[in-house]
């Protein structure tokens, strides 16, 4: 123990460097590693709720870009004329740009190639770059995507910018979550989770009523430019605070995430370089410096090969982890459903319920019943004992008998009932939130939960509501029937109902639960105290097992 946490003498340093190096290469690794456990493991800023709210404020902000962009003060309307000739000018968006409901509806899902492309890559960074680094770069990209919206000169300019914005998400949803997970009390893991998502129906909603307000008393721009000032300083600090740890990864694979490949690499560059070092400088014979750079091209290709590699292995995990499917595939159909309902919301209440302040109306009904169902959920979740078998029985439960009470709803005549039974079966869907999150985080190992939540996103936006939206104008365009058009949408509720149901069947583990009783310590050095002088018979690669995953 004292041999492997003293500093050793210059002389030790000299003669054991380069049969360290031959030998056994991981022990450098390890020695850092046990080092850095003496010292704090968290920054002087942080406490877990001063994170949560740090999060909840970011993702808040990122969901208020969909309800602004949705509501009528900035979407607007089109132009439109009568059977006289008589024209409307249009307004918002759609006005200025004279967009067809098809178009309109593209620019709601437009984000999601940015979503796309970027979701798998900030989750595999996250193995060699600090998670919270990769949150910066993403806020930032939204800051700048979300100023562009707001100058955009055209219709294929503004699309571009709002694909940019789903960088911002891909960046921090798959990492948010994680951290929120690991930071959390142990007995309310799943009501940390539905504050976090609280915050999505929230910022929606909050979005409506700002995208109204600034959309009629200013101009649909200024909209944007606010969203962008209001993510600036959260972007700023992502890169200037010191960063937090994410479990699953040790110290040494957040900062480098060698792999043996790679390790083996930095002992073979090292010893070239003690070799050429003389005949470089003083020009004799020697290893070229163009013979180092294709040496070193080559490793790097070898390098993004083995990234690869682990990605497709990772990834064909997921693929057969059945309580894992299965919970996307309800979560999809979910936000399927969802996704249209914030984008056509307001215009379909407007249009079947002629009311006059229909972004004030819908967004009350979804930030009041988003808070109170989203936590219920959590709560409720956390009281019957949080399990992945607990959770789909919520899930299929609740997701039912709101999408009964949302189809009662809109087929009603009067506005009153229409309010009450569609605030109610909002309130019954929204409890479904922190429970799907919950069954991601834990139906996998540590190490994957970033994929996982990564993947998770872009499923449910790929397939739910990036499609949702433009397809329902692509419907209302052909039947021109809102009322219709909205119950035929709603009945998909009872398909996401009907995946969460199978769920209950299906054998589950919960793997953060499972390695928590199982797994070894994460800390180096407490194994270490098992060795005789700190040294025994295993060596240090059994020490710091390749399979080791630390407990959620």
């Amino acid at each position: 123990m004292a041999s492997l946490s003293s500093t050793p003498s210059m002389e030790e340093e000299k003669e054991g460097s380069v049969s360290v190096q031959q030998s056994n290469p991981q022990s450098q690794h390890i020695a850092a590693s046990s080092s850095t456990m003496d010292l704090p493991s968290n920054p002087s800023w942080f406490t877990p709720k001063r994170l949560l709210f740090i999060f909840c404020v970011v993702n808040m902000i990122n969901y208020l870009d969909r309800g602004t962009i949705a509501s009528n003060g900035v979407n607007g309307k089109k132009r439109t004329c009568d059977d006289k000739g008589i024209c409307k000018s249009g307004s918002g968006i759609q006005g200025d740009f004279d967009l067809t409901n098809f178009q309109d509806g593209l620019l709601s899902s437009a984000f999601m190639v940015g979503l796309l492309v970027s979701s798998p890559v900030f989750a595999s960074l996250a193995k060699s770059h600090n998670p919270f680094r990769l949150i910066g770069v993403g806020l930032s990209v939204f800051t700048l995507a979300t100023a562009g919206c707001g100058a955009a000169p055209s219709f294929w300019f503004i699309a571009i910018c709002r694909m940019l914005v789903g960088v911002g998400e891909a960046s921090f949803i798959s990492l948010a979550a994680p951290f929120i997970d690991d930071n959390a009390p142990i007995s309310q893991k799943t009501a940390w989770l539905a504050v976090f998502y609280m915050c999505i129906p929230t910022g929606i909603a909050f979005g409506y009523v700002y995208g109204g307000l600034v959309g009629e008393h200013l101009n649909w721009r200024y909209a944007f430019w606010g969203e962008a000032l209001l993510m600036f300083p959260f972007a700023v600090f992502g890169f200037v605070v010191k960063p937090l740890q994410l479990k699953g990864f040790s110290s040494v694979e957040s900062k480098k995430a060698l792999t043996p490949m790679e390790t083996v690499s930095a002992v073979t560059d090292d010893l070239d370089a003690s070799k050429v070092k003389g005949p470089i400088l003083v020009g004799g014979d020697g290893i070229s410096a163009d013979e180092l750079n294709k040496t070193s091209k080559s490793l790097d290709i070898h390098n993004i090969l083995n990234r690869l590699s682990q990605f497709r292995n990772d990834m064909k995990v997921l693929l057969v982890d059945k309580v894992y499917v299965v919970n996307v595939l309800g979560y999809v159909a979910y936000t399927f459903v969802l996704g249209a309902y914030g984008y056509w919301g307001p215009k379909a209440g407007y249009n079947i319920y002629h009311m006059k302040s229909a972004d004030m109306l819908f967004g009350g009904i979804t930030v009041v019943c988003g808070i109170f169902g989203t936590i219920a959920g959590g709560f409720i979740l956390d009281h019957m004992s949080a399990t992945i078998n607990h959770a789909f029985i919520l899930l299929s439960g609740a997701t039912f008998l709101g999408a009964i009470s949302c189809f009662s709803a809109f087929c009603l005549r009067n506005l009153y009932g229409f309010l009450v039974l569609f605030a109610v079966g909002e309130l019954l869907l929204f409890a479904a939130q922190a429970p799907v999150n919950f069954v991601c985080l834990h139906c996998v190992e540590p190490s994957l939960r970033p994929l996982a939540m990564a993947m998770s996103t872009v499923s449910i936006h790929i397939f739910g509501d990036v499609p949702s939206s433009p397809l329902f104008g692509v419907v209302q365009d052909h039947i021109n029937n809102w009322r219709t058009t909205t119950l035929m949408l709603t009945s998909i509720f009872v398909l996401a109902a009907g995946f969460w149901f199978i769920g209950i069947f299906l054998p589950s583990v919960d793997k953060c639960t499972d390695e928590n009783e199982t797994q070894v310590s994460p800390n180096p050095m407490v194994d270490m105290k098992t060795l005789p002088d700190g040294n025994g018979d295993k060596g240090p690669a059994e020490v710091q097992d390749s399979n080791f995953r630390p407990p959620c």
